[in-house]
């Protein structure tokens, strides 16, 4: 059984996915448009996809098109998965889910009432450190969690720059000031993928950038933010906290790791930093940071990478850690280079696996839900001087 896809935006991720896809047997013909047709076509040539449509609304309407796959500007995602769904289409995600309660509560309508897949690509759902502690919660090893932190520090120098001029053109610094708390699933979902909470209230704190380059200023930004760092304090539903760090200036090897997590429980404690992992106890200290480091499989010299900055391509060529339990996924994907500390085989088997048999995938629309709201809502909190405020739930998925 297999699907047709179009994959919606060419930019420098797409392409990750899009060789996945093209190797997966359950996915049949791949398609791809973007708002310059120039990179859906050189997408289609570099992976030996079947074609090009002229643009979304063309693939939305393709009867020949099964689903999506949206790698488009960040804040452009809410409005394209319900435009989809509403065509009758499946849906991938890259993250986040949306940038507002509003468009969070129309995606999950619109899933709710079409019974399509949706599923939001979050890396850190297969981010070593998650899946360590996800096993070691399954075990009970902690004892009573009561406290996690998960922190996305991802220096502006690192990458970040060529980046926003790669996708937002001239006009590319009112984008590259977009707030870091609407970017938080990396931090966000990297603590709930292993622990089976919700965040029900946060603080947060915005520090207003000094760089003074035209990017995080209020006068240049399209989103009239001025913050580039920020952290928030969550309290989770059944008692505990969660701290996350959403850093854009900060001196930090973040071409090494740029998301790392630490959860404390009453009997066992992890810790992820840059370079090491450590598994604690009352006991004493393991060093399982060889566990939980992928190995590299492709060189970052590699030609599919020829638009990514140098700074951003470990996060790309990653491979998969000996924590990751690769049997569940297609024998195709054996020798094929991974990214994102080895989630990507994960996401892409995940969401095909979701189409052809009519299942929730791991990160579906609830819970991608709550790790997408929790960073909103910490945002205003954050613009209202730390203000603790509340956050809504959508609730479980439906069995």
């Amino acid at each position: 059984m297999t699907f047709k896809l179009a994959i919606v935006g060419a930019g420098q991720f797409a392409g990750q996915f899009a060789k996945l896809w093209a190797l997966h047997p359950g996915v049949g013909d791949i398609y791809a448009t973007d708002l310059l047709p120039e990179r859906a076509e050189k997408l289609v040539a570099d992976y030996d996809l079947t074609g090009t449509f002229p643009s979304f609304e063309a693939a939305i309407e393709s009867p020949d098109i099964d689903a999506v796959a949206i790698f488009t500007q960040r804040w452009t995602h809410g409005p394209l998965v319900v435009k989809a769904l509403r065509a009758g289409k499946h849906v991938y995600s890259a993250v986040p889910m949306a940038i507002s309660e509003a468009e969070i509560a129309a995606i999950i309508e619109a899933v709710r009432e079409t019974g399509l897949t949706y599923m939001m690509g979050e890396t850190s759902q297969y981010n070593p450190a998650t899946v360590y502690a996800r096993d070691q919660i399954a075990a009970g090893a902690f004892g009573r969690l009561f406290h996690a932190e998960g922190d996305y520090v991802h220096d502006m120098d690192l990458g970040f720059y060529e980046a926003y001029q790669y996708s937002g053109g001239e006009q590319w610094k009112s984008t590259a000031s977009y707030p870091p708390l609407l970017y938080p699933t990396h931090s966000v979902g990297g603590v709930l993928g292993a622990w089976q909470t919700h965040a029900v209230s946060v603080s947060a704190i915005g520090v207003k950038d000094d760089r003074g380059d035209g990017v995080f200023d209020k006068d240049v930004s399209q989103f009239d933010n001025d913050f580039s760092n920020a952290t928030a304090l969550f309290e989770v539903a059944g008692g505990g906290s969660f701290r996350t760090n959403e850093f854009r200036r900060v001196g930090y090897p973040s071409h090494i790791r740029e998301s790392r997590f630490r959860f404390f429980g009453t009997e066992g404690s992890l810790e992820q930093l840059a370079t090491v992992s450590l598994w604690q106890d009352k006991n004493g200290v393991e060093d399982v940071t060889d566990h939980l480091q992928p190995k590299p499989t492709l060189s970052p010299d590699d030609p599919s990478l020829e638009h990514v900055a140098p700074a951003l391509r470990d996060a790309f060529t990653s491979g998969s850690a000996p924590v990751h339990d690769r049997t569940r996924l297609p024998a195709e994907f054996a020798n094929v280079s991974n990214g994102h500390e080895g989630s990507h085989h994960y996401l892409a088997d995940d969401f095909v696996t979701a189409v052809n048999t009519g299942t929730l995938p791991p990160v579906n629309a609830w819970v991608a839900a709550r790790y997408t709201l929790p960073g909103i809502i910490a945002h205003e909190s954050a613009l209202k001087n730390g203000e603790r405020l509340p956050i809504p739930d959508f609730g479980d998925a439906p069995n």
